[in-house]
């Protein structure tokens, strides 16, 4: 008989106080994305805190060549998959490209989310556009991440993936959408590809936790694209991106790896940072 128990299974769920709890005590918060049960118990077992199911499945699991064509159904599916593998983890679930134009709609897309999907929190893009979206959902029982800087679903009108907030009127306007989303009750901020400055003015300025990715050390947590990390994206790999499989026997090994480089804050390095 196995005398294997996992961390899962021994540990306490992760919720929204445990973020907030490892931001006060200044215990870095390790995050990756995740698609199915499998990775998901498999992440789960590993140590991770929360598991994010992205809309980047657009991308590393249809082939396509952004997050737009990612619809509601395909985020309910994967959720639920993901769902069923967690023990212990956060699961943080993408709202799909237009599924929360408006607040109403966002109740009813991030009320699937939950009920179908599993989800513990719900996560949308943008800055003050997504304000009263925000406060309609929390105020109703919904956890949810805003996501500020490189936004993917807006690519086409960005015109391409890049870092956002170099210039001192764009930073200004980050931080103060960051703290109009938290004022509107967001419980997590999720930062991606800004300046490392940037990044580290607005975790400061923020009671909430900040999760980073391609944002920096200074950071409360990190993210990345499960598929970065594991070096199995075909492509070029972003920047801020690492692949943890190098010279480790196993995958378990690699996201192991992760967690720890995350925790000790040897990830990310300056090489992945923007400034």
């Amino acid at each position: 008989m196995s005398t294997f128990t996992s961390k899962s299974s021994t540990a306490a769920a992760v919720t929204v106080n445990t973020l907030r709890s490892l931001k006060q005590a200044r215990e870095k918060i390790a995050c990756l994305t995740v698609y199915d049960a499998s990775f998901a118990t498999l992440l789960d077992e590993a140590g991770i805190d929360v598991l994010l199911v992205g809309d980047s499945l657009g991308m590393v699991i249809q082939g396509r060549d952004s997050t737009v064509p990612v619809s509601m159904d395909d985020m309910v599916y994967h959720s639920a998959a993901a769902a069923r593998g967690r023990r212990r983890a956060l699961l943080m679930v993408d709202m799909p490209f237009m599924s929360y134009a408006t607040p109403q709609q966002a109740m009813v897309n991030a009320a699937r989310l939950m009920q179908e999907g599993g989800a513990h929190m719900v996560k949308l893009e943008g800055g003050s556009p997504q304000v009263e979206t925000v406060a309609q959902l929390t105020a109703r029982g919904i956890p949810v991440c805003a996501h500020l800087g490189l936004q993917p679903q807006s690519v086409h009108r960005l015109g391409g993936y890049r870092v956002q907030g170099r210039d001192a009127a764009a930073a200004r306007a980050i931080l103060q959408d960051a703290v109009a989303l938290q004022e509107a009750g967001a419980d997590v901020l999720l930062l991606e590809s800004v300046p490392v400055g940037l990044a580290a003015e607005i975790t400061q300025a923020v009671a909430i936790p900040v999760i980073g990715i391609g944002a920096g050390p200074d950071c409360d947590g990190q993210v990345l694209v499960l598929y970065d990390m594991l070096g199995v994206t075909p492509g070029k790999r972003p920047k801020f991106a690492r692949d943890f499989m190098t010279g480790q026997p196993h995958i378990r090994a690699a996201v192991t790896s992760y967690i720890e480089a995350v925790k000790s804050g040897a990830f990310p390095a300056p090489e992945h940072c923007f400034s």
